[in-house]
């Protein structure tokens, strides 16, 4: 699981995909700017969590895509991929972005994205460290939860 956060929504949502996930396979929850190749290859599939920042995925997501995209075309072809996008709208312009450079991987999604809309609009809101209601949660140990078993059980 990678993931990207600045005000703690993204971490938040990572930790829980994390722990439902590991209840039926072996989970590395590894900071976007600590990822390097070795990892996803090492990994039968990929949750890219994230916030939205000006309509895209965060900077340090797009760093890590930047790093690892050369290196790992053509090696990781099939593997698995689901996303979370922690949003202050709509959360489609993070989404989309990560769905075009994967494309390039020829990663196959095996979940709908997850998008938690926080509704934060205002400088401050933006800015302030978040905190993510229990369903919100929920939805994302749910996530992690069906991504970790279906690798477990070989469906992806």
């Amino acid at each position: 699981m990678i993931w990207h956060s600045r005000t703690g929504a993204a971490e938040a949502m990572a930790r829980a995909a994390a722990n439902g996930a590991a209840l039926d396979c072996t989970v590395r929850l590894v900071a976007a700017q600590d990822v390097c190749a070795d990892d996803l290859l090492g990994a039968g599939g990929a949750l890219f969590v994230c916030p939205e920042n000006l309509g895209t995925m965060s900077g340090m997501m797009k760093d890590m895509f930047d790093r690892l995209y050369y290196p790992l075309l053509g090696l990781i072809e099939g593997r698995v991929y689901a996303t979370a996008i922690a949003a202050g709208s709509d959360g489609s312009g993070a989404q989309a972005q990560i769905d075009r450079i994967v494309k390039g991987w020829r990663l196959r999604r095996v979940a709908d994205p997850l998008v938690i809309n926080l509704g934060a609009q205002t400088p401050a809101q933006i800015l302030g460290a978040k905190t993510l209601s229990d369903k919100a949660l929920n939805q994302c140990h749910e996530l992690g939860q069906a991504l970790g078993a279906g690798l477990a059980l070989g469906i992806y």
